[in-house]
């Protein structure tokens, strides 16, 4: 096989070899280099509406280039002169949905041929941009997996996704992103990047078809949508069907070039997904476009600003928002915690900083169907409970979120709190968010800027954090403004060299992501904004949904809709004056007015607002 593929022979050339027999040629992986290959099924023609409907359902597996007539043998669109009876190396031949034997050939049928996308055909894109193909370099077919993810139905046929999985090295990812995005009919950009056992794979070494591809130092583990796909759809459905054996593909004349065409509807230069490690444990990467990640440091700059000239810039570090975006916008339940008691002598101590990111956080993760938890203090469980009642009757929540405490009774009690039953392999939430939320310095106290300790006010949510750190599957966000906040622990060298009375106050505790703003509540707008453009992003829900389900944009009505679950001017003002009611005071001055951190809401919070809701709409469309 490799000495077929250094001779460079041409898709026509192989296949005559084919037809002739030669028994080199067992996989085409490696072979007719810059030509597009296909996975071929063959059904009966009372099941071909159904099965079409079925690729159209799930794109990214079962990207279809051809559709036959009943009992033809050609492919005029991808082939001048070929027989599909003839010039695969190897077919398989289920009987009631059971393999009954693998032939070189086929007998004539009066059946209809599906010609799948495969990515073999992006394999040699991968090695002109440098990016190794280890199954080619090994002399192995690529390894293939049944997953647990499940297929759309259309009409008879429902499966499990199969992926194949191709190892890559960690600093090559983008470009392996990018080469493949741009050949969306040999299934496009990968599914699933890191941790094979999220996708229900328990063992890379048992591959379900092909062979083990070994992973190189440095390298991680690559999922793409796989054709496979379409022979566990005709398992147990038609009484006859022929396909393909995995990895013997169908060599076509068509130029893979053909496929990266910036007119497809599916290839746009500004859609070019990049890729960002979201977590470490379980190891998982995310993708989305550049016009998205491009909003979205844009809302980080804006919500830097530093108004109150606090000195919050010079613990600025980039991209913290959009990967806490994107770990959100993968997590199925969240709990988010605020409070920082700071006006100690008051009662309520509460300050106006924290609620109304919070509340915008929380309305965006509901919408995208996130299961939210609010975690606050014991001190305070009837005031906010009382807080949100109002949020609802005003319309600034559409419904109560539960609302919880946590209570240190023992050394397990964060374990039992973040886990059912202690369990670290069932944990009950998959994101801890802290916004403005006092955190705990370095002797075990808890500070205001002013360097009072307010420890006596606070219940230790702390640990929670601290215990998250060692389950896997929990990632972790911290919010603030002064670096005394609860997850700023990331950042505490900064802090303690760089904020006044730093050494005292510096929060001890860290989070994955630490996100910094001119004021914290401006950190949760831009959370929401940045979900928002991510839920609208077609890359990043494309890689969410494993490339299942129709690719389509959503109807500008609909956008409109969602609209409705970002922060506004008018929204956050009535907040505000909701929190001012119930005693919550400015954080700097202590003012009972409508002001957070010694800051107006108008001009200043207004001002913010609106400009991070131009970023997240772009300068010509009208936002909300």
């Amino acid at each position: 096989l490799w000495e077929l593929a250094t001779l460079g022979l041409s898709p026509a050339e192989l296949r005559l070899l084919i037809r002739q027999g030669d028994c080199r040629i067992s996989t085409t992986s490696g072979l007719a280099n810059g030509f597009q290959q296909c996975n071929v099924i063959i059904l009966p023609s009372d099941l071909a509406n159904d099965f079409e409907a079925f690729c159209h359902s799930n794109p990214a597996s079962l990207p279809l280039l051809y559709r036959s007539q009943s009992g033809e043998s050609s492919c005029p669109p991808l082939v001048k002169h070929a027989d599909i009876r003839t010039d695969i190396p190897q077919y398989c031949v289920y009987e009631d949905g059971r393999l009954v034997k693998t032939v070189s050939s086929l007998q004539s049928y009066n059946m209809v041929s599906f010609y799948i996308g495969c990515s073999f055909g992006f394999e040699g894109k991968l090695r002109k941009a440098g990016v190794p193909v280890r199954n080619v370099e090994q002399g192995k077919n690529v390894s293939m997996y049944r997953t647990s993810v499940l297929c759309v139905t259309a009409g008879v046929f429902s499966c499990p996704l199969v992926v194949t999985m191709r190892p890559i090295p960690a600093n090559m990812l983008d470009a392996a992103v990018e080469v493949t995005y741009l050949t969306p009919l040999a299934h496009g950009a990968p599914v699933h990047i890191g941790d094979a056992a999220l996708l229900g794979i328990q063992d890379l070494s048992k591959p379900n078809y092909g062979e083990v591809v070994e992973l190189q130092h440095g390298d991680v583990p690559v999922f793409w949508a796989c054709g496979v796909t379409a022979i566990e759809a005709v398992v147990c459905k038609p009484s006859l069907a022929f396909c393909h054996s995995p990895g013997s593909m169908f060599m076509t004349d068509v130029p893979d070039s053909d496929s990266i065409n910036p007119s497809h509807p599916k290839v746009k230069p500004e859609l070019t997904p990049l890729c960002f490690q979201i977590s470490h444990d379980p190891l998982l990467y995310s993708l989305a476009s550049r016009a998205a990640v491009d909003r979205i440091r844009q809302l980080e700059t804006v919500i830097g600003e530093d108004p109150g000239q606090r000195g919050i810039q010079t613990l600025f570090v980039q991209d913290e928002l959009l990967h806490s975006c994107l770990a959100l916008s993968h997590a199925s339940s969240v709990v988010i915690t605020t409070g920082f008691p700071t006006h100690y002598m008051h009662n309520p101590p509460e300050e106006t900083d924290g609620p109304p990111g919070a509340f915008a956080m929380a309305t965006m993760l509901l919408a995208l169907g996130k299961q939210v938890t609010m975690l606050t203090d014991r001190r305070a469980l009837d005031m906010n409970r009382a807080i949100m009642d109002e949020a609802v009757r005003t319309g600034i929540l559409k419904a109560a979120i539960p609302l919880v405490t946590y209570e240190d009774t023992g050394p397990h009690s964060a374990l039992h709190f973040l886990c059912h039953h202690g369990d670290p392999t069932k944990p009950r939430y998959d994101h801890l968010v802290a916004i403005e939320r006092s955190g705990r310095a370095m002797d075990g106290n808890y500070y205001n800027m002013r360097g009072i300790n307010i420890k006596h006010l606070l219940d230790p949510i702390d640990d929670l954090f601290i215990a998250a750190n060692d389950i896997p599957g929990i990632t972790t966000t911290g919010i603030g403004d002064g670096g005394n906040e609860l997850g700023m622990g990331k950042l505490k060298e900064r802090v303690i060299s760089l904020m006044p009375k730093g050494s005292l106050i510096a929060c001890d505790v860290p989070a994955d992501c630490a996100i910094t703003a001119g004021v914290s509540n401006w950190g949760g707008y831009a959370v929401a904004c940045g979900l928002y453009l991510l839920h609208t992003c077609p890359s990043h829900q494309r890689y969410l949904k494993r490339g299942l389900g129709p690719e389509q944009d959503k109807p500008p009505e609909q956008l409109q809709d969602w609209t409705a679950n970002l922060p506004s001017v008018s929204k956050e003002e009535c907040f505000l004056s909701t929190l001012v009611r119930f005693g919550i005071r400015s954080g700097k001055t202590a003012n009972l007015a409508m002001e957070v951190d010694g800051l107006t809401f108008h001009p200043t919070h207004s001002d913010i607002i609106s400009r991070l809701l131009r970023v997240t709409f772009g300068s010509t469309t009208q936002s909300p």
